[in-house]
């Protein structure tokens, strides 16, 4: 195993490339070796290293944009540092230093006949963060694909590698629910021919991406994408033909799905780009046709989007919800927000968030099992009546009787 006590100093700032880049080997290696480097901080994205959790040494601390996949029980825990922040702003904090610039830690795929390894499918804010970084270790993984688009680094930047010949992680498998195919029908029904998509990873997005079948000429610029883009591209309903920039190809920062569809990327047309790329405003905003599908813990009844606390603990993150719905709403297409009319015992349309993530000026449609709210041009009274008619009936009536409060304190 790799000494990690000849590159990483006690009170160095580390960051590590997340989901399915995430280099484990040598996260695991740090684990290990911790105690021995002395107290260190790290800043990590999605990770679905359960050993996070399991063992976490008391001389790291972990940091990241949100609590997502493993990092979610680290926040119910309290060890879980929240940097509030659009994903668009990530490439100016590395370039500042306010974000880790000590240590980068990155899986890249084997070098190709000149020394250059790509970053294959974890893109997203690494590349924006390595030309900013003192140490660069990596982890040269003969199963990462080199992918088109991404830069590529030369091994001579790397202070150490370790090599490996392992699968990449997989997304975790969760099949939509009858909820979330009637979801997914509804925004489906305001998707037009020749849109260009913006939506995330999970049950919610894969109901949205299985009815889209029927539609033509879809582009994809996303911050992420999963087995579902395949689909849809085999089928010819992903063509990218009418996008404004990028035409013809699909545009992301990470593939997170199966190992058959990192098998695929290769062959397919997908360009992955670092998030100075793909969130920023000046790049969203030629982007007239674009459409973002994002989810939510709660929506207000003016429309105020909460995707990140419940019950006062970190369960999401802002990511690129901001970023995306701004630019659909303001210059692209149109801005969605599609949730679930209820978490367990409560309604996810309520009075009043206890976060605001995306404000109620960025969002065109509320979307839920029970139907499609137009919040456009609404005023206040006319959102909280649109929003309750999509809330769970049996939460219908205390929002009606909140509504009526909202629309007096506002009369």
């Amino acid at each position: 195993m790799i000494d990690l006590t000849a590159h990483i100093r006690a009170g160095d700032r580390i960051w590590w490339s997340q989901a399915s880049a995430e280099p484990t080997p040598l996260v695991h290696a740090l684990l290990d070796q911790v105690s021995r480097i002395g107290a260190v901080s790290a800043f990590v994205g999605l990770s679905w290293d359960a050993r996070l959790t399991r063992e976490l040494p008391p001389d790291l601390s972990i940091s990241s944009y949100g609590a997502l996949g493993e990092l979610r029980a680290l926040s119910k825990a309290g060890l879980l540092d929240i940097v509030p922040v659009n994903y668009s702003d990530l490439p100016a904090l590395f370039a500042s230093g306010t974000l880790p610039v000590d240590v980068g830690i990155v899986q890249v795929s084997a070098p190709d006949e000149d020394g250059y390894c790509s970053l294959g499918v974890g893109v997203d804010y690494v590349a924006d963060a390595i030309g900013h970084t003192r140490v660069i270790l990596a982890e040269i993984n003969r199963r990462m694909p080199p992918t088109v688009g991404t830069p590529r680094i030369h091994l001579s930047r790397f202070a150490a590698v370790l090599e490996t010949d392992r699968a990449l992680a997989e997304a975790p498998v969760v099949e939509p629910s009858e909820v979330e195919r009637a979801i997914g029908r509804h925004v489906a029904s305001l998707i037009e021919n020749g849109d260009t998509l913006q939506l995330g990873v999970g049950a919610l997005p894969t109901a949205v991406l299985d009815e889209l079948g029927g539609h033509a000429d879809l582009g994809i610029h996303s911050g992420m994408i999963s087995d579902g883009i395949a689909a849809l591209i085999d089928s010819g309903a992903i063509t990218g033909a009418r996008k404004e920039i990028d035409t013809g190809l699909v545009v992301t920062g990470a593939a997170l799905g199966s190992a058959a569809f990192y098998d695929r990327l290769p062959e397919l047309p997908v360009q992955f780009s670092p998030a100075s790329y793909t969130h920023s405003a000046a790049t969203l905003s030629r982007l007239r046709s674009l459409v973002s599908i994002n989810s939510a813990v709660e929506v207000d009844l003016t429309g105020q989007v909460n995707a990140e606390v419940r019950k006062g603990t970190y369960i999401g993150g802002i990511g690129g919800q901001s970023d995306f719905s701004r630019a659909a709403s303001a210059t692209g297409a149109r801005s969605i927000i599609a949730m679930r009319s209820r978490s367990g015992s409560h309604s996810t349309i309520t009075s009043a968030v206890t976060t605001v993530t995306t404000s109620r000026a960025d969002v065109d449609f509320v979307v839920t099992e029970h139907g499609v709210a137009d919040l456009r041009g609404q005023n206040l009274r006319q959102r909280a009546a649109r929003l309750t008619a999509i809330a769970d009936p049996a939460f219908r009536d205390g929002l009606d009787r909140a509504g009526g409060a909202l629309a007096a304190l506002h009369a």
